[in-house]
């Protein structure tokens, strides 16, 4: 997740950081490699600074993995007799759903002030759902100012926001019921976010872009209503994107709040999560999302 640190260092672990980079600025300027110098030395001082002051290594709850309902008809051996059946219950109409939260999106939405705060952004749209926090950039820092509370580098092994420190933040402002969930598929976790959002009338929020990103999920187009049809297809989701009005070199532009992501587009930023810093081994390969789990506080 991106996410800054900002937890006190001493002067002397400061100093141990200033002559590391200098000696690593050093060494790629000596490489011939001049052009690039500031990415490369500002990402060396950041491991470094990992190794001088590491987050945490908290408990966290690793969230459960949701797969689909078995299919319940039995399996008959040769010559078997099926068991009686109940008397057949109306079967439901299969019609099609077009749900979103806001009828104006706008006023739901805060962009992240700094370009690492997605996950606080999106944190604080939860939290403002729920009639919990402002949309102002001032308590967006206050809130990016308490992630020492709540990091752990199993959460994020770079320090700072991650899934399970959004969850312990919607608790700490007062909104319980959120939690990780995995997914072996995409469809699994659209479909399972689309339930907890018609039957709740709460955002989802999503872990986009191989889990570097937060999307807020505030509505689905669907074929079927999820919570009738456990077969039910959603074509999209509703989102609310803290990086607009930003474009990404590798993601592309940023949509406006409210924009329909099709399914082109959630295959397309809805990735399995795959991170730089290292291994996730219960997450590796998954789809994440932080679900609510009891009904939005404020209409």
């Amino acid at each position: 997740m991106h996410a800054h640190r900002r937890r006190r260092l001493t002067y002397g672990r400061i100093a141990a950081l200033l002559l590391l980079a200098a000696v690593l600025a050093g060494v790629v300027v000596v490489a011939g490699n001049v052009a690039g110098v500031g990415d490369k030395v500002a990402g060396a001082v950041e491991k470094v600074a990992l190794l001088v002051n590491p987050p945490p290594d908290r408990p966290i709850e690793e969230g459960a993995v949701v797969t689909p309902k078995p299919d319940s008809t039995p399996t008959l051996a040769p010559g078997q007799t099926p068991p009686p059946t109940p008397d057949p219950t109306p079967v439901p109409n299969r019609e099609k759903m077009d749900v979103s939260l806001y009828k104006n999106p706008d006023k739901h939405f805060i962009t992240e002030i700094d370009h690492e705060w997605c996950a606080v952004a999106g944190t604080q749209m939860v939290l403002a759902a729920n009639g919990k926090a402002p949309l102002t950039e001032a308590f967006q820092a206050e809130l990016a100012g308490r992630i020492g509370e709540w990091e752990s580098r199993r959460d994020s092994r770079n320090g700072g926001w991650g899934p399970s420190a959004m969850v312990k933040a919607l608790e700490s402002y007062g909104v319980p019921g959120y939690e990780v969930r995995r997914y072996e598929t995409r469809a699994d976790a659209l479909r399972d976010a689309a339930r907890a959002i018609e039957q709740f009338d709460a955002p989802v929020l999503l872990m986009a872009w191989r889990g570097a990103h937060t999307w807020v999920m505030t509505g689905f187009r669907s074929d079927a209503d999820p919570l009738l049809f456990d077969d039910a297809r959603i074509s999209g989701a509703y989102v609310l994107d803290p990086w607009y009005p930003r474009v990404s070199s590798i993601w592309g532009p940023s949509d406006p709040p409210g924009t329909f992501q099709d399914a082109s587009e959630m295959r397309r930023n809805y990735l399995p999560w795959e991170r730089p810093e290292g291994a996730y081994p219960s997450r590796d390969g998954l789809f994440l999302a932080l679900v609510p789990t009891l009904p939005v506080l404020a209409p």
